[in-house]
């Protein structure tokens, strides 16, 4: 509100263009120095072809010291009454600072509802978002987690821009890690392993691993897998047969266990299984079209002059690869859902492949390769270096036994902090707070950054946490329900410094949205999450609440607070809790 009236007037009085005004404009160190800052370094150097300078007079900046233009631009905005809702524009240097009316500000703060943040959108669109990708037949570590939550944190703030979201998962339900599942489960005495009752899905990430080590060691035991892999290929009833049922396990699991934690609700599952033959044919087409070639009996697309290598879309043996499959996938999903834009996310190191990939779409439809993109993010380690899938003494470190072991670590948080509980609602609490502590973390960084992974760090109820802020949401709603009762309309009072800071914060969440969205960046989300629970909590140790002459008055600004906190932890997946 208060940005957007500074953006208009600077766009309204200057002839400077909106977008441009909108990217310059900034939040200033502290806020002696103004609410918002506008920058005017790049004003001092006009370039002819750049469309800022469309409806300007560019004859006056060439040359110009930029404090001077700083100055040039206050005598403009400061000629007629400023609006209301702005307090005064000062300069320093090369800046222009503006100070928002305090008073207008309170205001505004006490009118926040569970629905502030969401943006009007003109040009909403049907967006599909491919995340999640967990392989039937596999295990799954705590890494995986940074895709699931990205994807499904991603889809939220899409929707709450007001787009309409597609969640699509596709899933690797075929290829040489399923043949060496069904190796190891044709071999388990040789891995002394033994099936089972329940938590089958589960269990055949073991097997998984097993065998993989088993073909690490024993070249024949790699021909073996192979021989099943071909058969698999060529559908051999038995193996088919094993397939299919070992397959359900795992997409059991996922669904009793995984898709719950993350709070993800699927549009479509899509399987490798599904995409292979009509791959095939597109591969072919490609081959006929003389697009693409053999090449030591494989079937490549030469994509050398355009530095992107070479894409391998058929294997050798004439088995299929995930090129194979992705080929006829982005034709089903335009297919079945028209989606006007898909983001595949998917990590870093498959950024040369999605270049590749969306290359060779071009060749049969345009249309859909304009649609395709890719969100790359980085890897999760832990803080000795790589992230470890085993423990010391080479146990497989799989995904809930991280959870049971963060939730170990809130129970004994709580325990430490005297909260009282009956045994049931001390683990609800704690697996809310240990997959909020997982979600916050492999949220808080920009996907193009490396996070590392520290159990003991990321359930810490101090800095910056998911925990923390929990914590800070739950004692927010200990205040109000103290209080019993909280007023809408209230008398501003005289506003104190810790006041000011947290309120200025709380008005800045429908841009942070806003910019969140455009780059795809939830960290921004969650960077501004744990700067205003600083905020807040510095308010609540500089102020008495209840039972102060401004009760009324502090009880709307801890509730709008709540109303802010909770949809900036909700669209990160994070749920929060009234009491902690």
């Amino acid at each position: 509100m208060f940005k957007q009236i500074i953006i208009e007037l600077l766009t309204e009085k200057t002839n400077l263009h909106q977008d441009e005004v909108e990217r310059l404009l900034e939040t200033p160190p502290n806020l002696e120095l103004g609410d918002y800052s506008f920058p005017c370094f790049s004003f001092a150097d006009p370039k002819n072809d750049d469309p800022m300078w469309e409806d300007v007079e560019k004859d006056f900046f060439i040359k110009k010291n930029p404090a001077d233009i700083a100055k040039h631009f206050h005598d403009i905005l400061t000629k007629n009454p400023l609006p209301k809702q702005i307090e005064k524009i000062e300069t320093k240097g090369p800046y222009l600072n503006f100070f928002i009316n305090k008073k207008e500000l309170a205001e505004a703060i006490t009118k926040i509802n569970e629905n502030f943040g969401k943006l009007k959108n003109n040009k909403k669109q049907k967006i599909m978002t491919e995340f999640c990708h967990l392989n039937t037949h596999k295990d799954m570590h705590i890494g995986h987690t940074r895709n699931i939550a990205l994807g499904e944190s991603i889809s939220r703030l899409l929707e709450f821009s007001g787009n309409k979201v597609i969640r699509t998962n596709y899933q690797g339900d075929i290829g040489m890690h399923v043949a060496k599942s069904l190796w190891g489960l044709q071999n388990l005495k040789k891995l002394k392993l033994k099936e089972p009752k329940d938590n089958k899905g589960k269990w055949l990430g073991l097997v998984y691993s097993a065998a993989g080590k088993a073909s690490e060691e024993n070249e024949e035991t790699m021909e073996e897998i192979n021989e099943i892999n071909k058969k698999l290929y060529k559908r051999d009833k038995k193996l088919t047969s094993l397939w299919k049922k070992t397959r359900q396990w795992s997409i059991n699991y996922f669904e009793k266990t995984v898709y719950p934690d993350f709070d993800v609700k699927f549009d479509r599952f899509y399987f490798e299984s599904e995409v292979q033959e009509k791959g095939l044919k597109i591969a072919n087409k490609l081959l006929k079209d003389n697009i693409a070639k053999m090449s030591k009996g494989a079937m490549i697309i030469d994509f050398e002059k355009d530095n992107l290598g070479i894409f391998i879309i058929l294997k050798s043996d004439k088995t299929s690869l995930y090129s194979t499959r992705d080929l006829y996938l982005a034709v089903l999903q335009n297919k079945e859902y028209h989606p006007d834009k898909i983001i595949h996310i998917v990590g870093s190191e498959h950024d040369l492949y999605f270049k590749q990939l969306f290359k060779t779409i071009e060749y049969y439809d345009k249309k859909i390769a304009e649609k395709e993109s890719h969100l790359s993010y980085a890897l999760v380690n832990s803080p000795t270096g790589k992230l470890k899938s085993r423990d010391d003494h080479g146990k497989k470190i799989l995904y809930d036994d991280t959870i049971k072991k963060l939730i170990n670590l809130a129970i004994k948080g709580m325990k430490d902090r005297k909260v009282k509980l009956s045994e049931k609602e001390l683990n609800k609490r704690a697996r809310t707070i240990a997959l909020g502590a997982v979600k916050y973390q492999m949220l808080s960084q920009s996907p193009n950054r490396v996070i590392i992974f520290d159990e003991k760090q990321i359930m810490s109820f101090e800095g910056n946490t998911g925990p923390y802020l929990q914590y800070s949401y739950a004692r927010a709603s200990s205040i109000i329900k103290k209080a019993k009762q909280v007023k809408h309309k209230v008398k501003i009072p005289n506003l104190t410094k810790s006041e000011i800071a947290l309120m200025s914060e709380m008005i800045k969440f429908p841009h942070i949205i806003k910019k969140a969205e455009q780059q795809l960046n939830p960290a921004l989300i969650a960077n501004y999450s744990y700067d205003l629970a600083k905020l807040f909590n510095e308010f609540y140790h500089s102020n008495k609440v209840i039972g102060s002459e401004e009760e009324l008055f502090r009880l709307r600004l801890i509730e709008s607070f709540r109303h802010t906190i909770k949809n900036s932890l909700s669209l990160l997946g994070i749920d929060v809790l009234e009491e902690m």
